[in-house]
């Protein structure tokens, strides 16, 4: 039975995260000092310590979710646990390209520090919205989309999570209109999101392009473990498809119940999601039941992680 690392992205991030694994083990601590070390200020002390208004700042957000599953991975590594497959949600990518050995730790966290800030600046705040639809077929979603688009405004799916849970973005006004006719079309509930830039939609192509750069300029290996990508909801097996990936990634919707699909069709039976939070053990439960599924964000559920895959293997 196969193993997957799964690695979290925006939204899981909360006051007190990673620090009770930064106490426990070394190379946890080493995580966070590497990190800090290369942005060159206390992302620890952040995740350890907020403000949560400061720590919700897409561009502290993105590489505090980041250091914290890397740092959950260095716990369960330090006990000889190793996956045969990883996949990160949205940012989460980054995590799981360091896990793969494609990227290095410090070249990741600045990339999603710039991307973060790339991503806050290309639509002004207050012009851009998201919004979950919950329990409403793809198909049903995508026509209210299109219909609800006008003259220059844009709203699409943006995050595919589940077959019971679909962020749409774009324009404020078109996600509220695609909103209303999600709801006409037998939606359960349509939940607008506190979130400051409408993600993985066109409005962000503006943020693709800053980032271009900043990824040709790093250096991507071939990836040690197949990486699952949310572009394509297909494995990687080159740095440069993993760089393509990343790029593409950032306006094009996150393919996340696909590539769980694909895990599950692999033989993946086991999965651990690292990192704030367990939003993808709970997607995972929708999506493949047959995959026994855990989060590891403390001491005590990276023991009950290790425990899991050790019975299981």
């Amino acid at each position: 039975m196969s193993l997957a690392f799964l690695f979290p992205g925006q939204g899981a991030q909360k006051p007190g995260m990673g620090r009770a694994l930064a106490e426990a083990f070394p190379a946890s601590r080493e995580v966070f000092e590497r990190a800090d070390a290369a942005l060159g200020s206390p992302l620890s002390k952040l995740c350890w310590e907020g403000p949560e208004r400061e720590l919700g700042l897409t561009a502290n957000t993105q590489p505090a979710v980041l250091v914290t599953s890397l740092a959950a991975l260095a716990a369960l590594r330090g006990s000889g646990v190793a996956p045969e497959f990883v996949a990160g949600h949205s940012l989460g990518e980054y995590s799981a390209l360091v896990a793969a050995g494609v990227l290095e730790l410090e070249d990741a966290v600045v990339a999603v520090r710039r991307r973060g800030e790339y991503m806050q600046e290309a639509v002004p705040v207050g012009e851009g919205a998201m919004a979950a639809v919950l329990k409403l077929d793809l198909t049903q979603i995508e026509a209210a989309c299109r219909e609800s688009a006008g003259p220059g405004q844009v709203v699409a799916p943006a995050n595919i999570n589940s077959a019971q849970q679909v962020v749409i973005a774009g324009h404020a006004a078109a996600v509220a209109r695609a909103g209303e006719a999600c709801k006409a079309r037998g939606a359960k509930r349509v939940v607008p999101l506190p979130v400051s830039a409408p993600f993985h939609c066109e409005l962000m192509a503006p943020a693709r392009e800053r980032l271009r750069p900043d990824l040709e300029r790093l250096s991507f290996r071939d990836p040690r473990i197949p990486v699952i990508t949310n572009v394509d909801a297909a494995a990687a097996r080159t740095g440069a498809e993993c760089r393509d990936a990343l790029l593409r990634q950032v306006a094009s919707p996150v393919r996340w119940l696909e590539s769980m699909r694909a895990l599950a069709g692999a033989g993946v039976r086991r999965a651990v999601e690292l990192g704030p939070g367990s939003t993808l053990v709970n997607l995972m439960r929708q999506i493949a039941p047959e995959v026994a599924a855990v989060a590891a964000s403390d001491p005590e559920s990276a023991a009950a992680a290790r425990k899991l895959i050790e019975e299981r293997a």
